[in-house]
This record gives structure tokens, C-alpha cells and sequence, in this order.
């Protein structure tokens, strides 16, 4: 792991290299970016994946521990001038580690942690594959974020042969697809009633599969749309476990509330901003967790857990701002 003055010195560099590589990147290349974010990378998957039928998904297996060094600096010294900077780019990609005890010398991988090893791999993919698909395949939209990402095909066949020349793509470049997490995905809505093995996919913590959308008018229908994930509702859930608020006795409701809005917040200013109703769950979890707070905290609701839930409830309605999730109207009921 780079130490601190490791990571200032890389920061230095980053910011240094950064204006000249940032102009030759694709629009479509979202991570780690200026002014580029995941909620862009899904807004757009989302309109494209309602004009394309298929979706080839893909990761790329152990993107930062396998980049090859002596094809990352050839394209590091076509686009970086600077002779020091160079330099401190070659030591950290070469310096060895200890592991067990031994000393082991690197030719390929990015520095663990780093802050240089983003825009490292994003020049490395730009050339490997964001270059590669806009001259094999100009017509076919694509999205990546790292090593991430989506090619949209017309037909299972092209999808098909996207992969297998992807595949061969990156054996040149000395990488590997991920075995278990690519795969060819089937965008299934009202209009588009095939019947295939993989109708879903998650990207960037957001899962698209075929819903239930309602119209303007009310009406609802099949639509093919992005939501929170499982796995990443799971993941919020266990970092609100994790806080053990449930035992925390000694502190107010209002302590709590400081603890868990600015998480709450966060989630759902991301998750929310595409079928927000998804996070429901959450927001129950939320809620669940603060029942169980209160009747630890409070004898009287100690054996009544309805009554615990009344109280939260009255407290909800009567003082809505002190949880994120209930100036958003997630109380009552939901509790």
C-alpha cells in the first residue's frame, strides 16, 4: 500500500497528467472521471437498453493486478511529456512488494490503493478496448466505467460475436474476461416478449430487469428500467448493522440521526434517482432498526413492540426532519 507521501506525490502527478489525457478519452468512459459519474453511465445504459434488445455485461478479471506494464508505459510516453513524471510513474508501477515475507518483483499491476492507478487503467483500457470497439464496431453504443462495462447488440448472434472478439481482444492485451460475472443479458419488456435464461443484469449498484411501470396516465405496463440492486440494498443494510445501533442505549434518537443521515442521505440522493420506490425496503430496515433502539432504551415499550412503533410513528409525523428518509414521506405505515 502506497504510504502518505506516496500518495501525495501520486496525486501531484495525477494532477499534472490529467489535462493531457482527459481530452483524448471516449464520452463513453465514465469512471474516475471530471464531471462524469455513475449516475450518468446508468442514465444512459438505461435509454439505450430501450432501444437495443440485447446486452453483452462485462468484467474484466482482475483489471488492476494484471495490467501490463510495458503496454501501459508505451501509451504513457506517447501522451505524457514530462520527463520526472515519467519517471515516478515507471518506480511506482515497478516498486516490489512483501508478501510472506519475500520480496516479489512486479511486471504488471497498478499501485494497491494508489491515487495514480485510476487514470492508469483508464488511459491502458482506452486503447484496449474503448478505441478497439469504435473501430470494429462503430455502430454499436457501449458504456464502460473501469473495468466495467456494456456493449448493447441488436441480436444474441452479435452479441455472441462481440464477446468472442472481446475475448480475443484482451488475450492480446494480456488480460481475461471475468468468467463468471460476463454474460449476454435479454432486455425483456412489453414489447419485446422472447423467452431467453438472462433477462437482468446489475450495473453500478443498480440492477435493470423488466418491471412494472406505471404511465402518465396512470396505466401500467412491462417496462425494461434500472433499480437499487440486492445486493446493494444488502450492502447498506449490513453497514447499518454493522454501526450496532440497536445496543447503543446510552445515546438520543437525535445522536443517531446525526450517525445514520448523512448514509442515508447519500443513498438515497444515488440509488434513489431511478425507481426510488425500490428503496422502500430500506427504509423499513431504518425504521425496524429504530424500534429496536427504542424499546432497549425504554422499559415501557421493553415488552410491546406495537407500542414501540407508535411511538416512532407519532414522532415521524410530528418531527419529520430528523430522519432523511422521513422528509421524504417514508413513515407511517412504512415503520
Amino acid at each position: 500500500m502506497p504510504t502518505v507521501s506516496d500518495r501525495i506525490a501520486q496525486m501531484v502527478v495525477k494532477q499534472l497528467i490529467e489535462p493531457d489525457l482527459e481530452p483524448i478519452f471516449l464520452q463513453d468512459s465514465y469512471g474516475y472521471r471530471p464531471r462524469k459519474s455513475a449516475l450518468d453511465a446508468v442514465g444512459v445504459t438505461r435509454e439505450r437498453c430501450w432501444k437495443y434488445d440485447w446486452v453483452l455485461e462485462f468484467d474484466i478479471k482482475g483489471l488492476f493486478d494484471n495490467i501490463d506494464h510495458e503496454l501501459l508505459l508505451k501509451a504513457i510516453r506517447r501522451h505524457v511529456q514530462c520527463k520526472w513524471a515519467l519517471l515516478y510513474i515507471e518506480r511506482w508501477l515497478t516498486a516490489s512488494m512483501e508478501q510472506d515475507g519475500h520480496r516479489i518483483e512486479r511486471d504488471r499491476g497498478t499501485p494497491q490503493g494508489g491515487v495514480i492507478s485510476p487514470i492508469l487503467s483508464n488511459l491502458f483500457l482506452h486503447y484496449t478496448f474503448d478505441l478497439w470497439m469504435k473501430r470494429t464496431h462503430p455502430d454499436l453504443p457501449w458504456c464502460r466505467y473501469a473495468d466495467d462495462g456494456l456493449v448493447h447488440c441488436r441480436t444474441e448472434q452479435e452479441a455472441e460475436a462481440v464477446k468472442a472478439a472481446l475475448q480475443a481482444r484482451l488475450a492480446e492485451c494480456r488480460l481475461e474476461l471475468h468468467p463468471t460475472k460476463t454474460k449476454i443479458v435479454y432486455c425483456k419488456d412489453a414489447k419485446r416478449k422472447g423467452t431467453y435464461a438472462n433477462v437482468k443484469f446489475d450495473f453500478l449498484g443498480y440492477c435493470f430487469r423488466p418491471r412494472v411501470v406505471s404511465m402518465r396516465n396512470g396505466r401500467l405496463f412491462c417496462g425494461y428500467t434500472p433499480a437499487v440492486s440486492p445486493s446493494a440494498l444488502n450492502d447498506m443494510r449490513a453497514t447499518i448493522r454493522d454501526l450496532k445501533l440497536r445496543r447503543r442505549t446510552q445515546v438520543s434518537l437525535a445522536d443517531i440521526a446525526q450517525r445514520l443521515n448523512p448514509l442515508l442521505r447519500g443513498w438515497i440522493q444515488y440509488y434513489g434517482r431511478y425507481t426510488p420506490s425500490a428503496l422502500v425496503p430500506l427504509h423499513r430496515y431504518v425504521n425496524e432498526t429504530l424500534a429496536a433502539w427504542a424499546r432497549r432504551k425504554f422499559k415501557r415499550f421493553r415488552a410491546d413492540r406495537v407500542r414501540a412503533l407508535h411511538f416512532l410513528q407519532k414522532l415521524a409525523r410530528s418531527d419529520e426532519h430528523l430522519f432523511v428518509h422521513w422528509q421524504i414521506g417514508v413513515r407511517g405505515k412504512s415503520i
